[in-house]
């Protein structure tokens, strides 16, 4: 029988009916492809390592959800600890056991963490750590640094000016200056424009922060980065938070500050605490989070922070995290995958970088090693468009952007790992022959 090419007839159909309702078809921007051209696909169901599209293509899954799947695609033990939660009730709205089980778990794995409010996403996290900051030091400004995304929130869409203390210009409309000027954006990894900014200014509220971003690509911190930021800090009274939504569970069971050693005052928490259901979590010295509302004057709520089946399938997934071989698995995973990677990219001598930590990694079509969001951008997008839609048609799904970070999880066997690496060897070749 003859092998039938590939189709995406039925995502074009879908995505032409969704554009007529949805706001761009989608509802998140990258979801629309602009990252890579072409139909966004549309996916029917993903079990274990495979996601299956409405077309009945099958793909090895390198996207999980944008991480928090690091179990794989609907796993049965944390499926039917899921299923025994909801015979109970969907939400309440009110307090629950499991969100105390939960928050026991996290301040065990994070000891910088002594309390923790639980919320339904990561933007809520990271806009309710910010005004925490704020609160607590009575200051105004916020540092980021340029690439690390921390959501949706006002003060975090604005990038650097042209020079490293320049106020921030909104990278949005509907951010109004008065907002954005609070906000200073300086190059990741470079220390003495961070020491520079807290000469400059004398009202930092707090230092956010990818500890391993993940958002312009993986891009991890050089040595003494993060211990850096710490002193500095320390030093000018202002809050350090380290954005682990990515990372947090991922690198490491304590996240990235486990990794390198560095506790910051407050952690923000997403993704794979949820276990694949909408959550996240702000957390960290209990002086700090007793000024949280009702213990404190600062006030922040949600109607479904906690709801009980995020917090169900989050226990499930943690709890089987704990498993010590669990992280030395995904280790080998990410090791093997780097590894044939760069024989591919050695064969077919590609302008091309693969960078990782653990179980996040990204290729990157630049023949320099990227440590900032300036190096990352020199990357080829083009290319890696090509190279995304070449890898999908051979089974494997990535990230539809140049600007985001591959994830592996525990289901994925020596098979799939080979076909990823083939693929990808394959896929440069093919690129590299159509388009030198």
């Amino acid at each position: 029988m003859k092998k039938r090419g590939y189709s995406n007839a039925q995502s074009q159909k879908l995505f032409d009916e969704a554009k007529k309702h949805l706001v761009g078809g989608v509802n998140s921007p990258v979801r629309a492809f602009k990252g890579v051209g072409g139909t966004p696909i549309f996916f029917s169901r993903g079990k274990g390592p495979y996601l299956v599209d409405v077309d009945g293509n099958r793909y090895i899954d390198l996207v999980g959800s944008w991480g928090p799947l690091i179990l794989g695609h609907l796993n049965l033990e944390v499926a039917n600890h899921v299923r025994r939660v909801l015979r109970r009730g969907f939400t309440f709205g009110a307090p629950s056991p499991l969100e105390t089980d939960l928050a026991i778990v996290v301040k065990k794995a994070f000891p910088s963490i002594e309390k923790v409010r639980f919320v339904s996403s990561g933007t809520e996290a990271t806009l309710s750590a910010l005004r925490l900051a704020r609160a607590a030091t009575g200051k105004k400004r916020v540092l980021k640094f340029d690439g690390c995304y921390h959501g949706h929130g006002d003060s975090f869409l604005v990038a650097a000016g042209s020079g490293p203390a320049t106020l921030g210009l909104s990278d949005s409309p509907g951010v109004p200056e008065e907002i954005a000027s609070l906000t200073i954006s300086v190059p990741y990894n470079d220390l003495p424009s961070v020491s520079m900014v807290f000469e400059k200014f004398n009202d930092i509220a707090a230092v956010f922060v990818e500890p391993i971003a993940g958002n312009m690509g993986v891009v991890p911190p050089e040595p003494g980065f993060l211990k850096g930021l710490r002193e500095i800090t320390a030093k000018f009274g202002a809050i350090l938070i380290f954005d682990e939504v990515i990372t947090g569970f991922r690198v490491a069971y304590g996240g990235a500050q486990e990794l390198y050693g560095v506790q910051p005052d407050l952690t923000t928490l997403g993704k794979i605490i949820g276990g694949g259901m909408p959550v996240g979590a702000y957390g960290g010295r209990a002086d700090l989070m007793n000024r949280v509302a009702p213990e404190g004057p600062m006030y922040q709520a949600g109607t479904l922070s906690g709801n009980p089946v995020a917090m169900a399938a989050g226990l499930m997934t943690l709890k089987k995290l704990r498993n010590e071989n669990i992280y030395a698995h995904l280790e080998r995973i990410g090791t093997f995958v780097e590894k044939g990677i760069q024989r591919g990219i050695e064969k077919t001598g590609v302008r091309a970088v693969f960078q990782r930590v653990g179980s996040m990694g990204t290729l990157f079509f630049t023949d320099q090693p990227v440590r900032n969001y300036t190096e990352a951008i020199t990357s080829n997008q083009v290319k890696f468009g090509r190279f995304f839609w070449a890898m999908a048609k051979k089974g494997v799904y990535l990230p539809p952007s140049q600007f985001e970070a591959w994830f592996f999880s525990t289901v994925l066997q020596e098979e799939h790992l080979k076909k990823i690496v083939k693929a990808v060897t394959d896929s440069l070749v093919e690129i590299e022959k159509n388009h030198p």
